[in-house]
């Protein structure tokens, strides 16, 4: 006599889609934190740890020496 083959159980099933399924998110989201550090590094920021592109130590040395707009108005009190 051949033994049978015992059915998987609805349970395990959906257990092993779910797994499948986070493990697939969690490769997309790999994926796209890639492409998002590829591009940061292509337009010549660095990325942080948090995620977000900082700029490069000579540009925000550039930005830090140029005034900001409240300093490039006059002063409106001053003015009457």
């Amino acid at each position: 006599m051949a033994s049978r083959k015992k059915q998987q159980t609805i349970a395990k099933r959906n257990r092993e889609r779910a797994v499948e399924e986070k493990r697939t998110l969690k490769r997309l989201r790999k994926q796209e934190a890639a492409a998002e550090r590829a591009a940061a590094r292509e337009a010549g920021q660095m990325p942080n740890e948090a995620g977000e592109a900082e700029q490069m130590p000579d540009e925000a040395a550039e930005a830090e020496q140029m005034p900001s707009e409240a300093e490039q108005m006059p002063n409106e009190a001053g003015d009457l």
